[in-house]
């Protein structure tokens, strides 16, 4: 999975050619979820309440590129960089 961004030790990175809703994978520590950044919803597993803010005050600063890069990893093309919350 590449890494699309880090800040704060939360790493987000996106599959190749995944499954519908667009989302991302946030890992934090031990903790991981998914998030439908298109709505900014956790779909699956559970970060702790402060990295949940961070990660969704960041897909709300890059909905573009996050589906950019969506797009560009469902043709196996390698994403882009997005810049870190700082």
């Amino acid at each position: 999975m590449p890494e699309i961004s880090r800040f704060f030790g939360i790493i987000i990175t996106m599959n190749f050619n995944d499954h519908n809703p667009p989302h991302l994978h946030a890992e934090y520590g031990e903790y991981e979820a998914i998030f439908d950044f298109q709505n900014n919803i956790i779909i699956e597993g559970n970060l702790p309440k402060t990295a949940i803010k961070l990660v969704r005050n960041w897909i709300n600063l890059h909905k573009v590129e996050l589906l950019e890069n969506w797009n560009l990893m469902r043709n196996s093309n390698i994403p882009i960089k997005i810049t870190p919350l700082e």
